[in-house]
Order: C-alpha cells, then sequence, then structure tokens
C-alpha cells in the first residue's frame, strides 16, 4: 500500500500509477509515518490510500497472490517536540561531551602539580643513576654493519632467545618521528578527498527527497526524525557530534602528551635513545582525525541512509582498526612496520573489496575472499611469532629444513613452539578467523561491509588482549590510568553494542518492511536506540585509543635493553 499527503486541491492523484505525483509519499506494510509541518501544507491536507495489486512494491520475492486481503488503516496525528525541547535535546548532548573536556582538563591540572612535587626527588634520582644510563646510551649508540645485526638479531629468535627493544630500535628518533606523521598527512588527504564528494552526494539525495516527497528513498527511522531546515533527520546527523569533539580531545590530549616528550628529552636526552619505548606520535595523531572523519562520513551516511552509500558509514572503521593494529606493532617494532603509503594502499583494496562484496555477493566471491583472509591471517601471525625477522620467499622451505634438522636438537626440542606462550595466544587468534570464514561461508550475510569490519574489530580485539597478556607474561604492570580506560572501553563497548543490535532501519529490505522495524524517540522524546549507539560509540573509541597512549607508561624510565619484544 501507498500512502500520500497531498494539498488539499484539485486533482487528487489516488492510482497507483499517479499517487507519487503529488506531496509526500512512502509504500508501506504494517506501519509508517510521515512528518507534516504547517508551511508545507498551509491550507491543509488529504491523506490518500492506494492499496497496491500485488506485494511487489513491498516485499522482495513473492509470488502474486489472487486472494482477497482485508486492511484496517488508523491513523494518529501527533505533536511534534517544542523549540526548547530541541534546545535541551541538542545542548544537553554537548554538555555531556563537555564533562569530557572538564575531567581531562582537571586530571592534567593535577598531573602537572603532582610532577612539580616530584622533581626534586627525579633530579636526585637522575644523579644517582647517570653512570648506567651512559653505559646504556654508549651500548645503544654502537652501530654494528645492518646484515650482520639483522642476522644476529634472526638467530637469537631462531634460538628462543629474548629479544630486546633495544634490538629493534636502531633507527634515529627523528627517522621514525618523520615516518609515523606521514600516517597523519595521508589520512588528512584520504579524508578530504573521500569526503568532499560524499557531502555532494548526499546533499543531492536530501534535495530530490525534498522536491520529489518520495520517502522511500531514504531509510529513515520515521517514528523518530526530527527534521531541521532542509535535513528530514536532523538527529540521527547530529548524534555524530560525539566523533568530533572526542577525536578532537584525543588530538589535544596526544599533543599535550608530545610536549611533555619532547621537554623531557631535552633535559635528559637519554629519554629518546635508550628509555622507554620509541615514542611516534604520528599515528595517534591519525586515529584521532579518523576518529573526526568518521564522524562526518557517519554523518553524510544519516542525511539519507541507504544501500548505496552504506559504505560510508563504515570506510573510516576499517582505517581506525587498522591504524590501531599497527600501532600496537610500532611500540616494539619501532624498525619494522609498514610505510603509510603501503598501509593507505592496503586500506584502498580492503574498501575495494567491500564494494564489491555489497555488489555481487556470489559463492565465487566469497571462495576467493575466504582463501586472501586465511593467507593473510597466517602470514600475519607468522609476522607476529617471529617478531618481524622472517621472510615470505622460496627460500622458506629450505631455512624450515635447515632449522629442524639443526644437530644436537632432541626430538622434543624439533616439534615444539620456541615461543609457546605467544604460539598458543595465535593459535587462538587463527581459530577465531577460522569460525569467522566459516561463517561467512555458510550464511554469505547480505551486509558485506558490516561482515568485513567485524573480521577487523575481531582481529583488533583479539591483538589488543594478545598485548596485555604478553604484558603479563612478561611481567610488566597496568598502571591504574590504562586499567581504567580499558575496564571503561570494555563497559562502554558492551553497551554500545546492545543499542546497536537493537536496530529501527533495515536497508538491506524494502523500505515498507525497513519501516516495520520504526520504534519511538528512546531518549528526551529525541534520540533512539541508534543515536545513543553513536554516542557511546564515540566514547568506546575514545577510551580505547587512551588504552593505547597509556598501555606503556609503566615502562617510561625502564632501559630499552629490558624491554621484551614479542
Amino acid at each position: 500500500m501507498t500512502i500520500s499527503l497531498q494539498e488539499r486541491n484539485c486533482p487528487v492523484y489516488d492510482l497507483e500509477g499517479t499517487v507519487m505525483f503529488e506531496g509526500s509519499w512512502q509504500t508501506m506494510t504494517k506501519k509508517g509515518g510521515i512528518t507534516l509541518s504547517r508551511e508545507k501544507f498551509p491550507d491543509g491536507f488529504f491523506i490518500v490510500l492506494v492499496v497496491h495489486g500485488d506485494d511487489t512494491a513491498c516485499l522482495t520475492n513473492t509470488p502474486f497472490e489472487s486472494s482477497s486481503r482485508q486492511k484496517n488503516v488508523v491513523f494518529s496525528l501527533r505533536k511534534k517536540i517544542s523549540y526548547d525541547e530541541y534546545l535541551v535535546a541538542t545542548f544537553g548532548a554537548f554538555g555531556v561531551f563537555a564533562v569530557f573536556y572538564c575531567i581531562s582538563f582537571i586530571v592534567a591540572v593535577l598531573h602537572q602539580m603532582s610532577r612539580r612535587r616530584q622533581r626534586n626527588a627525579a633530579a636526585t634520582t637522575d644523579v644517582q643513576n647517570e653512570c648506567l644510563l651512559e653505559g646504556l646510551e654508549e651500548e645503544n649508540e654502537t652501530v654494528a654493519d645492518p646484515r650482520s645485526r639483522e642476522e644476529r638479531l634472526r638467530r637469537k629468535v631462531n634460538a628462543g632467545e629474548p629479544v630486546f627493544v633495544s634490538d629493534m630500535s636502531r633507527s634515529g628518533s627523528t627517522e621514525l618521528r618523520r615516518s609515523a606523521q606521514k600516517y597523519l598527512w595521508n589520512i588528512l588527504t584520504v579524508a578530504t578527498f573521500y569526503g568532499l564528494p560524499v557531502v555532494q552526494l548526499v546533499i543531492t539525495y536530501q534535495r530530490v527527497l525534498n522536491n520529489t516527497g518520495n520517502q522511500d528513498l531514504c531509510f529513515y527511522n520515521f517514528l523518530c526524525s526530527h527534521p531541521v531546515s532542509v535535513l528530514s533527520d536532523f538527529n540521527h546527523v547530529f548524534s555524530n557530534v560525539g566523533y568530533g569533539l572526542l577525536g578532537l580531545l584525543f588530538v589535544m590530549l596526544v599533543y599535550r602528551r608530545e610536549r611533555r616528550h619532547l621537554k623531557a628529552v631535552a633535559l635528559d636526552p637519554t629519554r629518546d635513545t635508550v628509555l622507554g619505548l620509541p615514542q611516534q606520535f604520528g599515528l595517534f595523531y591519525a586515529l584521532g582525525v579518523a576518529l573526526i572523519s568518521e564522524g562526518v562520513l557517519s554523518a553524510c551516511y544519516h542525511v539519507c541512509p541507504n544501500q548505496q552509500n552504506f559504505q560510508f558509514d563504515t570506510s573510516f572503521m576499517y582505517v581506525i582498526a587498522m591504524m590501531c593494529m599497527l600501532r600496537i606493532y610500532q611500540n616494539r617494532h619501532p624498525d619494522i612496520h609498514a610505510s603509510a603509503y603501503t598501509t593507505f594502499a592496503m586500506l584502498a583494496f580492503v574498501i575495494l573489496i567491500g564494494m564489491i562484496g555489497v555488489l555481487t555477493g556470489t559463492v565465487i566471491f566469497w571462495s576467493l575472499f575466504t582463501a586472501v583472509h586465511m593467507t593473510l591471517c597466517l602470514l600475519l601471525s607468522a609476522q607476529v611469532y617471529y617478531m618481524g625477522c622472517w621472510n615470505l620467499d622460496l627460500g622458506v622451505p629450505a631455512r624450515v629444513w635447515e632449522a629442524y634438522t639443526q644437530p644436537g636438537l632432541s626430538f622434543k626440542t624439533r616439534i615444539l613452539p620456541v615461543y609457546p606462550k605467544r604460539m598458543a595466544l595465535l593459535i587462538i587468534g587463527i581459530l577465531v578467523n577460522v569460525a569467522l570464514s566459516v561463517v561467512g561461508l555458510m550464511f554469505r550475510p547480505k551486509n558485506f561491509a558490516s561482515y568485513l569490519l567485524a573480521i577487523f574489530m575481531a582481529n583488533l580485539n583479539i591483538y589488543v588482549w594478545f598485548y596485555i597478556v604478553m604484558k603479563l607474561v612478561h611481567r610488566e604492570r597496568i598502571s591504574w590510568p590504562s586499567l581504567f580506560h580499558i575496564l571503561a572501553s570494555f563497559v562502554l563497548w558492551g553497551l554500545s553494542l546492545f543499542y546497536f543490535f537493537h536496530k529501527n532501519i533495515s536497508w538491506q529490505e524494502t523500505p515498507a518492511l525497513s519501516r516495520t522495524y520504526n520504534h519511538p524517540c528512546d531518549l528526551l522524546d529525541f534520540y533512539d536506540y541508534h543515536d545513543i549507539w553513536h554516542f557511546l560509540s564515540a566514547a568506546s573509541m575514545f577510551f580505547s585509543f587512551m588504552v593505547l597512549l597509556t598501555l606503556d607508561d609503566d615502562l617510561r624510565l625502564v632501559p630499552r635493553t629490558q624491554i621484551s619484544v614479542f
């Protein structure tokens, strides 16, 4: 059935082929909703109902049914919220995120006061440890031939000897910072050139909707859709503000931490050469910009959500997941990492795969995708297990045979892994990926973009927990701020997913079927479950980024010759 609201004049378009020529109209099965305004219908309006001869316009893959059916229609006219309620809902959201800024400011002030009180004690400690640090610095500055150093490192890994960050951090700090900074400039470039056409496209969608009255063009929650100016669904666009505000806050916190680090290095150069993990802030800046970009693109998607622009809502989630994994890997492998250009080339390939999956989804595609997925899973697992000290080439079988046939090794030593704890954790990760591949092959979900995102998020979670467990295995501690961020992100992600899976629309269905999921507003008569998901997921990602930023704070004054690589 099609319902149409037309101005109170003649002629009235009340036929199946003409009902869409006037006013606002939409197809529906069980329920629907249209927002009216006095400006659009100053003299009143007609409600026109047109029953279709079959279900083709409302359902998919439905055979023609000749049996007669009867529809009972009930109308209700509800007043929209007032202007004051609009202000309360919008500024209330700003107020919630302003709390994050206030708490961050208070913590920064308290931390600065604490640092001032500890300066005298720190100065005394520096004098006592001066000889030790000089020895470490001399050891670190001993530059050997790169090939012999790489070969020595490879022998240590193959023999199962402990490998330390000092073995992996031979590049200068300036070179590392310059390399990491490229991620920021690359993501700014990608966000600009990807975002501008997206904005143009969704504005065109909104104009077409406003000019034609075709409510089937966009998959809104029509029972909780509040228009503002030309936007038909302002609340779902505005609720993405959290991504931008918290992304900006994270960039500010990274900037503060970088300034503090540079000041500390100016007073004590060993902070940048022999103590703690090598500091590379470029990826953290890129993560903050990616969170802001995710908010912008998600807002663009919600201007007119449909199947054609859904990838706008997920593209930067791929970017965030991949850069988080890179950031974790770079912590203890500063000299072994993919360049920014290689990383974004891989991301472009991932987005291409996502587009093909959304458009096709055939058995052949799923088979090829599963093969690529499992191959990459095994290769990356080998990269993590061998700590980057291996090469994929034709010499792999010969090197495996040489290691296996070394004289003096017992049978047990030959078959057991050199790093059993690391191997056990990696096997768990591989099994999770196998399970995801089996689910994909068996069910072939229509929403391939979400399935691909699930793979990224699952592997990110696996890698984060792998890193945390390995820290504990090597008797490193988790600082109290990091522990708070871990618990906060864990709780918020749980709440976020609860609201995410209570969907109010489904662009995988027809517009009429999507409206059966529509639900009234749940918060302040302005926000629905999906808006709440936006707020909570923004906070979840912010705390997740803070975990990455603070996780190794316990190692700031530990010599790199004592920090294990895993």
